[in-house]
């Protein structure tokens, strides 16, 4: 049995804890943030990848896990749709994956309010700096104490695998020149309750997932679990994503600055955007937006900005140190890859330290085995994404007209599903805007 300690208790660190403590090992989860996570981001496209990984992290992956639409539709501004096609998908949330993957790991061994804040790597382990409270783990070296971790402590373990996000921390140390990236553009979210919505957005396209493609912009949903992650009918949810460009010097700076002044640069929670961006986003739906999308909007109760990035890294195994999730690679949402590229590094992991053990060896064969999958989702999600980008440049592409059939066909597809096997598309305009 090997002592692993992860970095980052979201969705990714939860998968491969999961895993790897089903296998038999000692695994310890510092997560950085303190209080509930519930809520922490909105819906999650699945895939056939995502279903195996749960499987083989504990979780049952059933009918209770979202909600399963047929088709997807696309609306104009008028409201009417111009395009559907049939392809059926289960449509989940982070708080519903987070339940189930929290549900199934020990509350003892994740720890809250850990930051690493330093590693360091010797023949035989990896020794880690931990900044935050007491909090019931005992270290793994003398610099621990028996109540638990000081306000900076050490802990020893065989290996460390850093799952802890976009910023991570472990990466800045090992890769500091994989940095996010801007893209030139960000997306409102956020998730509209079923029981508040009219009949006509209810019948035309809450049971579908939707597109919205006005020019130069892009919008998508679609139904997700409700409250307290129930999926009946009448107490769901209608997830919301809404791409629109956002120069980084001037747009972005201040949808990132707060109704007080203050400038959030690294991402502004959702309590703090100001009412004022929200008021204008509100307006600009109800001018750009179907009815539908934009009755949505206005009845959300916390919209929220994700500025989109990417994050490329050339390496992902260093001795005894591993990156996976987003600190590995960030693709942008259009693929909705994020939670199973993360569930995929998890049984590559798995899989490599039962072959090799929990050494060196096992983490390049890891390297050896996500790096190219890595880079392709970041190429692909880059390409589906070119559209966006091209609105904040002066580009002969910007505001070009897209088909809808293609957006609705590549949009958050299920990468083990074959172009060819595709089904039929039932245009009803040749393109849309």
């Amino acid at each position: 049995m090997a002592r692993i300690l992860i970095a980052g208790g979201s969705l990714g660190g939860l998968l491969a804890a999961n895993m790897l403590l089903r296998d038999g090992h000692d695994v310890q989860v510092l997560e950085k943030v303190t209080g509930s996570f519930d809520g922490r981001g909105a819906g999650i496209v699945t895939h056939a990848a995502l279903g195996r990984g749960l499987k083989r992290a504990g979780v049952a992956v059933d009918d209770t896990l979202g909600v399963r639409v047929e088709s997807r539709v696309a609306l104009a501004a008028s409201g009417d749709v111009v395009a559907r096609l049939a392809m059926p998908q289960l449509l989940t949330s982070w708080s519903r994956l987070y339940a189930l993957l929290a549900g199934a790991f020990p509350a003892e061994r994740c720890h809250a309010g850990q930051a690493v804040s330093k590693v360091e790597q010797h023949a035989h382990g990896v020794r880690v700096f931990v900044d935050g409270g007491a909090s019931g783990l005992a270290s793994g070296s003398a610099a621990g104490s028996a109540s638990g971790i000081a306000s900076s402590t050490v802990l020893d373990a065989d290996l460390l695998i850093a799952s802890d996000g976009i910023r991570s921390a472990v990466r800045a140390q090992f890769a500091p020149q994989a940095v996010p990236e801007y893209a030139g553009y960000i997306a409102w979210r956020g998730v509209c309750d079923e029981a508040v919505l009219s009949r006509h957005t209810l019948a035309s396209v809450f049971d579908h997932f939707g597109f919205g493609l006005p020019a130069g912009e892009q919008l998508i949903g679609y139904p997700v679990a409700g409250h307290a992650n129930t999926t009946a009918r009448g107490s769901r949810r209608y997830n919301l994503v809404w791409y629109r460009a956002a120069d980084e010097h001037n747009a972005l700076r201040d949808l990132l600055t707060d109704a007080d002044g203050e400038h959030h640069a690294l991402g502004i929670a959702p309590n703090k955007v100001s009412w004022r961006h929200v008021a204008a986003m509100r307006e600009a739906a109800r001018r750009l937006l179907a009815p539908q999308f934009a009755e949505m909007l206005e009845k959300t109760a916390q919209p929220f900005l994700q500025p989109i990035f990417d994050v490329v890294s050339q390496r992902l195994a260093f001795e005894r140190v591993a990156l996976m999730g987003d600190a590995a690679f960030v693709a942008r949402p259009h693929v909705g890859m994020g939670v199973t590229k993360a569930a995929e590094d998890a049984m590559a992991l798995g899989d490599c330290i039962r072959a090799h053990g929990a050494t060196p060896a096992a983490l390049r064969a890891f390297e050896a085995l996500r790096l190219a999958p890595g880079r392709a989702v970041v190429q692909r999600a880059r390409d589906l994404g070119a559209y966006m980008q091209a609105q904040g440049q002066s580009s002969v592409h910007a505001g070009a007209r897209r088909d809808a059939q293609a957006v609705l066909r590549e949009t958050a597809v299920d990468p083990a599903w074959p172009a060819a096997d595709a089904p039929p598309l039932t245009s009803l305009h040749a393109s849309l805007h």
